[in-house]
């Protein structure tokens, strides 16, 4: 068995996440574990559960307003756990790709709604369909004796 699998360990190459921003090895950590659940033999032997960790807080390669963003988001540490597959490499590789979704996600940026107001066309239309509406409902009413 590996004596290094239990170790942190960084992988060899940063994490790409886009085109504005590689994550260095050196900042990230992982850690191996054996998966919980069934797997017989294998699974009691083997550290296929992948936990990749990365401290956004002390980062040195974001700038301040992307570092906020992504704190108030995701908090002070990103952490990602694979288990589902019985192979290590699989895991790695899995985390890595939850990885870059959960920042990609974080650094899009959403726009504010800004009200407006309705048009004079749609309040009439607005106003036609419920008359209409009120009409049709009142015709199935029963005549009322006078």
């Amino acid at each position: 068995m590996n004596q290094n699998l239990n170790k942190h360990e960084p992988t060899a190459r940063g994490l790409v996440i886009s085109r504005n921003l590689v994550i260095p090895a050196s900042e990230l950590t992982w850690r191996f574990s054996a998966s919980g659940g069934p797997g017989g033999q294998h699974a009691n032997t083997s550290n296929t559960k992948a936990e990749l960790y990365w401290s956004i807080a002390e980062s040195t390669v974001l700038v301040e307003g992307v570092r906020a963003r992504l704190v108030e988001k995701l908090g002070e540490v990103l952490s990602v756990v694979a288990s589902d597959e019985r192979s290590q490499l699989r895991n790695r590789t899995l985390a890595e790709r939850r990885f870059r979704e959960k920042i990609a996600e974080a650094l899009i940026v959403e726009t504010v709604r800004r009200p407006t107001k309705r048009s004079k066309g749609s309040q009439l239309r607005r106003l036609n369909e419920k008359s209409a509406r009120s009409t049709i409902k009142a015709n199935r009413r029963r005549p009322q004796d006078e």
